[in-house]
Parts: C-alpha cells; sequence; structure tokens
C-alpha cells in the first residue's frame, strides 16, 4: 500500500461468523483501496461465508472454535512476516473501507502505535449502533481514562497496528473482551494512540452476535465488564506521557 512515506504491506483481518450477505461486496471495497491482502476468518460459519470470500478475492482461514478473540488472533497468527501493519474490521459491512488509508496511514507515517477509527465522533447512519453499544464505549472510555489517563470514545473494531506491537501486547481474550484488552493493553504499555473519527453503516445482511438479541447483549456486556475487571488487576498504570488528543494533533500535522 502506498503512503507519501514510503510502501507499506497492510493486510487486513475480517473475523467472520455467517456473515455470507456482507462478506463479498466488503472484500471487493477493502481491495479496492490497495490493501496487499484480506484475511477473512471463518468462525465456524454454517452458511456460504468462506466460498463467498474466496471468491471476492480474500485468503480464507479456519477458526472452529468460537469467539471473537479466537477469530482475530487466527487472523494475526496467519500474517506473513513481510507485514507491515495490520487492520482489522468487522466482516458485517458495517465499517467504511474507505477510512483504511487514514487508520493505517497515522501508523505508517511513525505518528501513532494503535490507530482506532471511532465511530462515535464520525457520521453513523441511523440504526448501525443500540444504545447499549454508544453507552459501553463510553463507559469504558471514561474507566480507561481514570486507570490510564487516556480517553477512548469507542470500543471499535476498526484498528490498527503493527504486528511486533500487538505481539508485545500479549493478549489474551478468546472473545467479545478482545477489543477492550488491545485498548487496554496499549494505554498501560504507554504506546501513542489516535482515534480518528470513521463513519459506520448498519451490517449488510446477517444478524449481530452482540447485539442481535437481549441475551447476546448480555453476554457481551458481562464479558467486557470481567476482562476489565482482570485487566485492571493485573496491568501496570501507565506512563501518562501522550494523549488521545496529542496522538490525534499529530496525526493531521
Amino acid at each position: 500500500m502506498r503512503f507519501p512515506s514510503g510502501d507499506e504491506i497492510v493486510r487486513v483481518v475480517l473475523p467472520c461468523l455467517d456473515e455470507e450477505a456482507a462478506i463479498g461486496p466488503l472484500v471487493a471495497e477493502i481491495l479496492a483501496v490497495g490493501v496487499d491482502e484480506v484475511i477473512v476468518v471463518d468462525n465456524g460459519s454454517t452458511d456460504r461465508t468462506a466460498e463467498v470470500a474466496r471468491a471476492a478475492g480474500a485468503r480464507v482461514v479456519s477458526e472452529p472454535r468460537r469467539g471473537y478473540g479466537r477469530a482475530c488472533a487466527a487472523g494475526v497468527a496467519a500474517l506473513p512476516a513481510d507485514t507491515g501493519i495490520v487492520c482489522f474490521l468487522d466482516g458485517d459491512g458495517s465499517d467504511v473501507p474507505a477510512f483504511i488509508p487514514e487508520i493505517v496511514g497515522a501508523i505508517a507515517r511513525g505518528r501513532a502505535d494503535f490507530v482506532m477509527g471511532s465511530r462515535l465522533t464520525g457520521r453513523r447512519e441511523s440504526g448501525s449502533l443500540t444504545p447499549q453499544q454508544v453507552v459501553a464505549g463510553r463507559i469504558a472510555g471514561v474507566l480507561i481514562r481514570l486507570v490510564y489517563g487516556v480517553t477512548f470514545t469507542d470500543m471499535s473494531p476498526f484498528r490498527a497496528m503493527r504486528p511486533q506491537r500487538l505481539a508485545a501486547l500479549g493478549m489474551t481474550e478468546a472473545t467479545y473482551g478482545w477489543n477492550l484488552e488491545m485498548q487496554m493493553r496499549a494505554a498501560a504499555a504507554g504506546l501513542r494512540i489516535a482515534e480518528p473519527p470513521v463513519d459506520h453503516r448498519r451490517r449488510r445482511g446477517g444478524v449481530s452476535k452482540v447485539s442481535g438479541n437481549a441475551i447476546a447483549g448480555l453476554r457481551a456486556a458481562f464479558k467486557i465488564t470481567t476482562t476489565f475487571l482482570r485487566l485492571w488487576r493485573e496491568l501496570a498504570p501507565a506512563p501518562r506521557t501522550r494523549s488521545i488528543d496529542a496522538a490525534r494533533r499529530e496525526t493531521r500535522s
């Protein structure tokens, strides 16, 4: 992928479970922005997700053990050694691939170590996020600020890092707590963090595994809460040397 600062090998990981309706057009959109490869992690789908993804030009990796974190980890494990930046998006078509150059660009220019697109400060289609998702992102942001002095507005799946830095975080979460764990570990490590606004769409088909029904939503909320408490006890406070706002100003300079 080309940047003013030079070329980078950028690969996108899409964790997927029964996303047959969305995955083909999404893979095509991602490839159109110039990334080097799309890796779709089939997390035990019972539909044609894997077949449709291959036909659209993605490489498909199988992770039959259910769990969002397991799927993300399988995608990371499948990255070739020459990968310069790994970017994550949801496989339901709700994240907008046109923002990939901005998300990975701050890393390519050496101005951030961890970049996450904020759906809450960008433009959202009506109904693209449930009220509980909005509230969860805000609460997580407040808690992380209290502990580490870094403010997040969201727990967006749209994020990017260099694989070596991601490996150094020591991620362990297997399910819905993966995104929160990454944010907490990045903050605890004192990484330079940026959170630019990104647009967000309604999912392009299928049913959300987190917010699609009350039981799934409660299960995800419980997992996210227990993840925060576990990591709060485990991780040391971060060096309070750089805020998201400071990194954001740098990425715009």
